[in-house]
């Protein structure tokens, strides 16, 4: 090789091997950033390691056998629990450790949750204002003994100190009344030979704030549909065009010869129609059956109660109102009279706007389901609950006897069911075996709630609050269980007059065994 051939070998060379020198500088940089930044993470690695390590050295730990010390509860060896295997089913609405956390501290104490051991504290319209339920009505079952009568007095009764009042429209046993005589309030007994008197064509109590024009037609609407509620009740059939016309005429007729119209008036206007308003001279026929119905109020079996002016009057101050209509609990039709003229008498109150929140107790409610003119009115009123601040109750002894209301289909099983709908708190105390198919049907209860409702003692019950379940045990105080005992008769010695009380010792003791 030349000395011009190594010249031009230089010259070709010298760039490529400068390039190689710059990569190797280039990657050893690399190598020495990617080298620092590990070193920089096991370091801060290490560091958090010993941070750990430092603070469990520093923690004090309970020792396996307890602490030590006389008295300490040590125990001799671990605790152990034996495993369980279920499958995911089973595991599906279950975690061990786990218990409801109630309704909350407000409202009225009601007993013990049994699951959770907690007090168990119920107010429909708190939990209607903090969006739990959407409609402050009840619905109370449970079989003769099971504790249900007892529960309803001491809610309304609870509820007494939270500026709420109880309206019982009507009281086929009596039980309410002493519990409403007890607490300031009233009861009003009604039946043939007792000295009051209501007629169910008062105006009643008038709302505030509201216009003379708009007043007077509600008292007349009111007036004709009680009017024409009575005669269905009484025919036990709807009344027809014809006869609706002589019932409007007749009423109309009434309230133009006196301010505060009585049902005698009625009763003579639908026999003896005036000439002015029987043009076709056909009233008289129409009225005919009306008012033959209507004059068993008048000259009936129920003469005396509902024929004249009222004796007693509705006082809405009073914390608790209640229809005694236990004189003609064994008549059905005229149990059904007198309920809707009672109801019919304190509808204007229950249907106030200012009149505060109220509790409406409907008790044997089997029995009042069984005549239509009193199960639409019920169903209007747990309609407008909401509006007007009233919670429903209804208390009877078992679901299926919504069953025993009217025709299957009919309107009336449709009224009858809807009450059971309109009601999201449903309180089941113990049922017969024979009667947990419809009740879970009807409740859409699991079969656990399903099988524990025949094990429930007295006090006891299934309460299903929306889509929320609970099993609360009842407490009464030893003066509320002598006052709201229902079972005193069969108890009782032959020598009614000589029955005394239970002691407070003795009622603590039953309370107890409850």
């Amino acid at each position: 090789m030349t000395v011009n051939d190594r010249v031009h070998a230089a010259v070709l060379v010298t760039p490529h091997g400068e390039r190689r020198r710059r990569r190797r500088a280039r990657e050893r940089v690399a190598s020495a950033v990617v080298t620092t930044t590990r070193q920089a993470d096991h370091a801060a690695r290490q560091a958090r390691r010993d941070d750990e390590r430092n603070e469990r050295r520093a923690t004090r730990l309970l020792p396996a056998a307890g602490e030590p010390g006389q008295a300490a509860l040590r125990m001799p060896g671990r605790f152990r629990i034996p495993k369980h295997q279920d499958t995911s089913a089973t595991w599906d609405h279950a975690y061990p450790f786990l218990a409801e956390g109630g309704l909350g501290p407000e409202g009225v104490f009601v007993g013990q949750d049994l699951y959770s051991g907690s007090s168990f504290v119920y107010d429909p319209w708190v939990l209607y204002q903090r969006g739990l339920i959407t409609a402050p009505n009840v619905v109370l079952a449970g079989i003769v003994g099971a504790g249900k009568s007892a529960l309803a007095k001491s809610l309304y009764t609870r509820s007494l100190p939270f500026r709420r009042r109880v309206y019982v429209p009507g009281d086929p046993k009596g039980e309410h009344t002493a519990v409403a005589r007890a607490v300031g309030g009233r009861a009003i007994e009604l039946g043939p030979g007792l000295p009051n008197r209501l007629n169910p064509l008062d105006a009643g109590h008038r709302p505030s704030e509201i216009l003379d024009e708009r007043w007077a037609a509600e008292v007349t609407a009111r007036r004709r549909d009680l009017v024409g509620a009575l005669t269905e009740t009484v025919l036990d059939r709807p009344l027809t065009p014809l006869e609706h016309t002589a019932v409007d005429v007749a009423l109309a007729a009434a309230v133009r010869t006196a301010t505060v119209p009585v049902l005698p008036m009625v009763v003579d206007r639908l026999l003896h129609p005036d000439r002015a308003d029987d043009v076709d001279h056909r009233l008289a026929e129409d009225g005919r059956l009306p008012g033959h119905a209507l004059r068993q109020l008048v000259a009936g079996d129920l003469a005396g109660m509902f024929d004249g002016p009222s004796t007693v009057s509705f006082d809405p101050s009073l914390p608790m109102l209640s229809l005694d209509l236990s004189r003609v609990s064994q008549n059905p039709t005229a149990l059904s009279v007198l309920m809707t003229c009672s109801s019919a008498w304190m509808e204007s109150a229950l249907l106030d706007p200012d009149g505060g929140q109220r509790w409406v107790i409907y008790d044997e409610a089997w029995r009042l389901m069984q005549h239509p003119a009193l199960l639409r009115r019920m169903d209007a009123h747990w309609r407008l609950a909401r509006h007007y601040g009233i919670a429903n109750m209804l208390i009877f002894h078992k679901l299926t006897d919504l069953e025993n209301v009217g025709d299957a289909g009919s309107a009336n099983r449709a009224l009858a069911t809807s009450l059971l709908a309109n009601a999201e708190t449903r309180i089941i105390y113990r049922q017969e075996t024979d009667q947990l198919g419809a009740t879970a049907a009807a409740l859409g209860l699991s079969r656990t709630e399903q099988a524990l409702l025949p094990t429930l003692g007295v006090g006891q019950g299934l309460w299903r609050i929306r889509d929320r379940a609970f099993v609360c045990q009842h407490q009464l105080h030893p003066e509320e269980l002598s006052l709201f005992d229902t079972s005193s008769r069969a108890r009782s010695s032959p020598r009614a007059s000589e029955r005394t009380l239970p002691s407070a010792d003795s009622a603590s003791s039953r309370l107890q065994s409850r």
